[in-house]
């Protein structure tokens, strides 16, 4: 075993940890929707109103969690969660004590982790070989030594 192959098997440990725990409180926030509808009474953020900030919570704690487990563009998906603990955080319960901060702070912490690990080798698209940061393909500059062409004068 090398340190490769444990890199990558942390990558996943704390993908699927981070992921799973945030499902946990998005499955309570899907649970408030379900039963209340759009009587629900949530945190409106932005003046979007209380049903599309909950509706925006629910999917950066389900959708994106899933999608992080999963290894499908990690970085790009470890934003929405990374957000929505900001808002927690210090809109939400800005007057409340650090204890209650605390949680949101870590799971940023924990997402802000994934953001700049990216996902590793065990993931359904993995965006650690031959690809750029955000896991797309890697394009050559024109001006590139590979592909100078000498021209004769």
């Amino acid at each position: 075993m090398n340190a490769r192959f444990y890199s990558f098997s942390a990558r996943l440990f704390f993908r699927i940890a981070f992921g799973c725990m945030m499902m946990v409180h998005g499955v309570s926030k899907l649970d408030l929707w379900m039963a209340k509808g759009n009587q629900v009474e949530f945190f409106n953020f932005l003046g979007l109103g209380s049903v599309l900030s909950l509706l925006l919570a629910i999917f950066a704690e389900m959708v994106c969690p899933l999608l992080i487990i999963i290894g499908v563009k990690s970085r790009i998906f470890s934003i929405p969660p990374m957000i929505t603990m900001l808002v927690a955080a210090f809109l939400v319960h800005a007057e409340d004590p650090f204890a209650q901060k605390e949680k949101a702070i870590l799971y940023f912490l924990g997402f802000l982790g994934i953001f700049l690990l990216g996902d590793g080798k065990y993931a359904m698209i993995p965006d650690y070989k031959s690809r750029s940061f955000w896991g797309f393909k890697k394009q050559t500059s024109a001006y590139s030594p590979k592909n100078r062409v000498l021209e004769r004068v």
